[in-house]
C-alpha cells in the first residue's frame, strides 16, 4: 500500500491509472474488500452524530453496511447537494428506507456528475461531525485525488475559521500511494479507510 507511481505525473493520467486499478478488482474480491472497510469505518458512528456519506456512482466503494450500522445506532446521515453555479456543497439528510427503495427516491436535478440529490433540510459542513469522502486515490500526505470537481476543497476551504469536520476519505487499498500531484487549495483527509484498516495520517512512516 502506499506504492509509488511510476510513468504517471499529471492528475488527468493518474486519475485514469489508479480508476482502472479500481475496476479490475473481481467482484469476489471486491465484495470483501467492501465488507471489512465498512467494518472499519463504523467505529465513527455515535448516536445524534452528524455524518455526511456520499451516493456510491461506478467502481467507487460502497457504504452499504456503514449506513445500516448508523441508522440502526442513531446517527444522523447526510448526502452532498450540490447548487448550480456554486462549487461549495450543502449536505441534506439520507432518507431512512431500505436500500431499494432509495433507488426510485425522486431526484432534485442532475449535475455533470449524474449525482442523486435529496430534498431536505440543508446543512453547511460546519455543521458536520464527520465527512466520508470518496475519492480515486490518496496519499501517504493525507492529499486526496476526487473526480476533479473541486467541490470537496471548495466546501472544506469553507470552513476555515470554523468547525471542520474530520475528513476521512474511503476507497480501496489499491487506490493508495506514496505521493500524488497537488496544488495548494487542495485540502487533506485526516484518515484513509480501507479493507486493510483505518490509517491515521501523519502516524505513517515516510
Amino acid at each position: 500500500m502506499f506504492a509509488p507511481l511510476e510513468n504517471v505525473s499529471n492528475k488527468k493520467d493518474v486519475r485514469h491509472y489508479l480508476r482502472q486499478l479500481r475496476k479490475r478488482q473481481p467482484e469476489n474480491k471486491r465484495q470483501v474488500a467492501e465488507k471489512c472497510a465498512n467494518h472499519y469505518l463504523k467505529p465513527w458512528i455515535k448516536r445524534g452524530k452528524r455524518i455526511a456519506i456520499y451516493w456510491a456512482m461506478g467502481s467507487e466503494m460502497r457504504l452499504n453496511s456503514f449506513i445500516q450500522a448508523a441508522q440502526k445506532r442513531g446517527a444522523h446521515l447526510y448526502l452532498p447537494y450540490i447548487e448550480p453555479h456554486s462549487l461549495r456543497l450543502w449536505f441534506t439528510p439520507l432518507p431512512i428506507k431500505t436500500k431499494s427503495s432509495l433507488k426510485s427516491e425522486r431526484k432534485r436535478g442532475q449535475n455533470k456528475f449524474n449525482i442523486p440529490q435529496f430534498a431536505g433540510k440543508k446543512i453547511r459542513a460546519d455543521r458536520l461531525h464527520t465527512l466520508v469522502l470518496p475519492m480515486v486515490g490518496i496519499d501517504q500526505r493525507g492529499y486526496r485525488l476526487g473526480q476533479g470537481g473541486g467541490y470537496y476543497d471548495c466546501t472544506l476551504a469553507a470552513c476555515v475559521g470554523k468547525r471542520v469536520p474530520q475528513k476521512i476519505a474511503f476507497g480501496f487499498a489499491c487506490q493508495a500511494v506514496a505521493e500524488l500531484p497537488c496544488e495548494p487549495h487542495d485540502m487533506r483527509v485526516d484518515y484513509f479507510v480501507c479493507e486493510k484498516g483505518a490509517i491515521k495520517i501523519g502516524s505513517l512512516k515516510r
